[in-house]
Formats: structure tokens, sequence, C-alpha cells
């Protein structure tokens, strides 16, 4: 299943009253009250009955493994529901005390959560996240140096090609992918913000500083960022570049173009369009005029998140932490095609045949992609990025307004700029 980052951030941040009331202290949950109690041998019982939110597709696979949880947790009841991961901000900032205790959530929405006081830190399982998942995971679940969340899965665009056409030579760098076939994308429509937005971290930049939460931190307005929009323009009288948006899976299925950017969920339709000459690769090096650098892309982190209002924060936490263990996450790889965070289960057989797998683990690496920022501004972020991309493509701003644009993207990215969706 696609994950909408861009659906994340445009949905705004208006969490509702109860939740103000409840980041108006900073945002710090009280994790003092467990909810657990003692047996006669002084052990703590993990107990209570909690309610889960998963993305409906997901259901039936979790019925399954909860069913596992509770045998290992007897105490312990599962409500297990359809949610919406894609919106876990909205939902429970709605009502916390009637939400899930547990649910799905993307990385980018536990900054402007932990911050409303949504989230129950991990203050149990914190040492096992870090140990057995990837760091870049382990970052996106992070917020101010405290977790906030179980990762499952990591999610990044990939390069899928014919290997009728092209080599794994031929796709190693955008300069003999572009000379000896054609790719499919998008530079001058909505959506080449998710694209091609990180080509700007690829020249050495920073998107909101180097860890992704300073809102000042962005340097895009500099030498390198010109070199990025320099490229971007070129790419309009490159015929090995087809522009391609919502039919850019149509194009390489009639042979128009001969490879597209994209994610894991694209992989069965991929398949259906060229069969054994489905070719999958990381992003490719890519030439600003001072050398190949490596090609980078957003890197979304999938979770699960604990509710701050919970009555049994203990038994949430244990279930949050089942959910999201190794065992778990080979199962929603082998059953709904998560690629795991988990560093066992990325190292299996099963996992390592996966040729969609391998390549987005390959991008998961800091070498190949920045991992989406989780700052409220980046909201700003989305319209401000898509409009630069879109005008130096199609010629609308000359190489002498370069700076004065990106001094603009850069200002305008610094603040919460309310989508225009959720105005009134």
């Amino acid at each position: 299943m696609k994950t909408n980052w861009k659906k994340y951030f445009g949905s705004g941040l208006i969490l509702g009253a109860s939740a103000l009331i409840l980041g108006a202290c900073g945002g710090t949950a009280d994790t003092s009250d467990t909810g657990s109690a003692e047996n006669t041998s002084g052990e703590v019982v993990v107990e209570g009955d909690v309610k889960l939110w998963v993305d409906t597709d997901h259901v039936e696979v979790f019925k399954g493994i909860v069913a596992d949880f509770e045998k290992e947790f007897p105490e312990v009841t599962v409500e297990v529901a359809a949610g919406s991961s894609a919106d876990a901000k909205k939902d429970v900032s709605k009502d916390p005390k009637a939400a899930a205790d547990v649910f799905m959530m993307p990385h980018d929405q536990v900054g402007q959560m932990a911050e409303a006081g949504l989230l129950y830190p991990n203050t149990k399982y914190a040492d096992e996240v870090k140990a057995n998942n990837v760091e870049s995971a382990v970052e996106g679940v992070t917020w101010n140096d405290e977790l906030y969340g179980y990762p499952y899965g990591v999610e990044s665009q990939v390069l899928y090609y014919n290997k009728a056409k092209l080599t794994e030579d031929d796709v190693k760098s955008w300069t003999t992918l572009s000379e000896k076939g054609k790719i499919g994308t998008n530079f001058a429509e909505a959506g080449a913000n998710y694209i091609f937005g990180p080509l700007f971290m690829s020249n050495g930049l920073y998107l909101y500083g180097e860890n992704g939460e300073d809102p000042s931190g962005t340097n895009f307005n500099s030498e390198k960022g010109a070199e990025v929009l320099a490229w971007i323009a070129a790419q309009k009288n490159n015929p090995g570049v087809i522009q391609s948006g919502a039919e850019a899976l149509a194009n390489l299925e009639a042979g128009v173009s001969d490879a597209f950017l994209s994610g894991p969920w694209s992989k069965n339709d991929v398949i259906k369009a060229l069969g054994e000459n489905m070719g999958v690769a990381a992003y490719p090096t890519v030439d600003f005029g001072s050398g190949e650098v490596q090609m980078k892309a957003f890197l979304g982190v999938k979770l699960f998140a604990v509710n701050q209002q919970t009555d049994a924060p203990l038994a949430s936490m244990a279930l949050a932490n089942y959910l999201s263990n190794e065992t778990s996450q080979l199962t929603e790889f082998q059953e709904m095609g998560v690629i795991p965070s988990n560093k066992v289960v990325q190292e299996t057989a099963e996992v390592q045949e996966d040729v969609v797998a391998k390549a987005v683990m390959e991008m998961s690496q800091s070498t190949h992609s920045v991992v989406m920022p989780k700052v409220p501004e980046i909201v700003s972020f989305w319209p401000a990025m898509d409009a630069i991309i879109n005008d130096a493509y199609k010629g609308n701003i000359t190489e002498s307004e370069y700076m004065e644009k990106l001094d603009k993207l850069v200002s305008d990215t610094s603040k919460v700029t309310e989508p225009e969706e959720e105005k009134e």
C-alpha cells in the first residue's frame, strides 16, 4: 500500500482544543501511573483492555498477531479495529480519551503529536527498539531525543526499469540512464516536491537542519541550491527525460519510457507491465556540475504509537512493542509487503531475495535518503517546493532569479502556513 506522506503533512496543524490543552505544558506526558498492578509475589502484572487501530487492509493480519500476543499476555484483551494511519493526528486529537490506546501512524506526525501531548513516550522498550531496528527507523520515531514510537517498516522510492532496454550499469547514473534510455518522471506538476525536493540534500544541503528538527535550518539559498535548480531546468531539454505524472506507469508499460521512480506500492503493477523484464535499483547518481553524487529520496518510517491518554500504558506499550517485533515484522512483510525496519528480519533470505525490498533497504541508508522531517513547518515546504521545481523546469524563472526564489523558499518554509483546504 502506498503511504501518502504528502497527505500527512498537508493535513494541517489544527489538533483541536483537547490536544492543545494537553500540549500547553510542553507536551510532556505523565508516565508515573502505568495502570499496572503487582501480584502477591511483587511482580508487575501487565493487564487491561486495549483498543488497537490499524489500516483497514491490515486488520486480518493483525488479528492473527494479536491472538498470539494475548496468549503471551493473558491478562490483556485487545480490540482490533480499522483506522487510518494517515489520519492518526486528526483522529486521535478529536477526542484522545475515546481514541485507540495503540495505533498505526507515519513518523512525520511524531513531532506534532508529541508537542501536543498526544503520545505516550516509549519508556519501557526504548533500548530494545534502538538495538533491533535500523538507524533511520530509530531516527524517525525520535523527537527531541526521546522515543515516541515502535517502528515496524521503512518506505522509500526506488528506480524501476525495463531490463530489456537498460542494464544494471546503465541505471547507476542519471547521465547514462537518460542517454541509453528514457525515464518518465514528474518535474512539471504537483508532486514533484516529494520526488525531487531531496535533490538539494543530494547536493549537501539541509532541510530543517542536520537532524530535520530546526525550523530555521534550511540552507537551500546557496550556490549549491542554484546548481540544483539549473540541473532541473536542463532536464526540460534532455531527450532521455519524459515528463510523466499519473501516466508514468502506463508509459513504462507502453514502451514510451524505460524507467520511472516509485515505491514498493508499485511493485505488482510493474510486474504486470514488464513481467520478467522488471528491474529494480536504488536511485542513480547525479551530477550537478561538480562530479557524481548520490541522488537521495525521502525516507518514511511506519510505526505504532501509544495514546498518552491510555488507561493501560503498560499493556499498551507491551502491545506496540509486540506488533513491531521481529516475528510480527516478518509476518507484515510476507502478508502485506511492508519492508521491515528490524535488522535481523532485513537479513533473512526471504527479504534479501525480494528485489524491491533490497532496493528499499539500500535506499534506507543515510547515504541514499533523508528521513522526512517531523517539524510542523513542513506543511509550508510542500507547496513552495512544488512551485520552484515546476517553474525551474518550465523555464518560468531565469538563472539570475534563482537565488531570489530560493531565499523566498527558505523564508516560506521556516514558518507554519495553514494549507488552503484547512482555511475557512
